[in-house]
């Protein structure tokens, strides 16, 4: 039983493990724009029965009760916590953040449409809104276009983007920003670069006008920062350090239960 005993911590300290790099996963994008925490699940594994309830007893009663030991854990899935993040103020006019539930629509080079919460965006050379990274350019989507002689530019709480142009006194209109929902985020594909990925699990998306049928609104000139809460990653890293170390002395108690039996030969 002593032998059991050792895999069935053994399973406890792999899934902490596992439970370990989530949460540095997650302090470590702490200051990552529109990053959304993980959190590990556990589930127990399956049992080894000795005595079914509702069996019969020697009268021929039924037993209330059964007999069985488990053998142990695992993570049972990752869960992404989709609540809203800080609002960070700044002062360039193609920051945007969502006020609410959804995502914003990107191409990715190879034509596939992701999505992203980050609304750190750039105009690239061609005068396209394009989410701010040094590595791939990914055009937002509908594309919306504004002139390089543009002196300012206005986005409204529903996603209407307009320009001034030199010289005059109305604004231009550049086009409309929408937003992206599912049925399930959990079921989103976490692909990095702040990217997120249709699956099956997510169910189709739904393309909206910002504050429109439960979609966010959006916020010029403000990001949106992580929701990752240092005090509660460092409350959950010193639980599961804690709950490693259990699972490590149940190993060394079943080693030293294993250590007597085999000197039992020798009193």
């Amino acid at each position: 039983m002593s032998v059991q005993t050792l895999y069935t911590a053994a399973t406890g300290m792999e899934s902490l493990e596992t439970k370990l790099d989530v949460i540095a996963n997650n302090l470590a994008n702490i200051n990552t724009v529109g990053f959304k925490r993980d959190r590990a699940n556990f589930e127990d594994m399956f049992y080894r029965h000795y005595q079914m309830p509702g069996s019969q007893d020697a009268a021929g009663n039924l037993t209330a009760t059964g007999l069985s030991v488990g053998l142990g854990t695992e993570v049972s899935s990752t869960q992404t916590n989709f609540s809203q993040g800080t609002f960070q103020q700044s002062n360039n006019p193609l920051d945007l953040a969502i006020e609410g539930a959804g995502l914003f629509r990107v191409q990715d080079p190879s034509g596939e449409e992701v999505y992203t919460r980050a609304g750190n965006f750039n105009l690239n050379a061609d005068g396209a809104l394009v989410v701010g990274s040094a590595t791939t350019g990914r055009i937002v989507l509908p594309q919306i276009n504004i002139p390089p002689e543009a002196t300012a530019i206005s986005v409204s709480a529903d996603g209407t983007v307009q320009y001034r142009q030199p010289g005059q006194a109305e604004l231009s209109n550049a086009g409309q920003l929408q937003l992206t929902q599912f049925v399930n985020y959990d079921g989103l594909l976490k692909i990095g670069d702040n990217l997120y990925q249709e699956t099956g699990a997510s169910g189709p998306p739904t393309n909206g006008t910002p504050g429109v049928d439960g979609l966010g609104v959006i916020k010029q000139n403000f990001l949106e920062s992580s929701n990752v809460e240092p005090v509660h990653e460092l409350i959950d890293l010193i639980t599961t350090q804690r709950a490693f170390e259990l699972n490590s002395q149940v190993v060394q108690a079943g080693d030293q239960i294993m250590q007597l039996i085999s000197n039992l030969r020798r009193f």
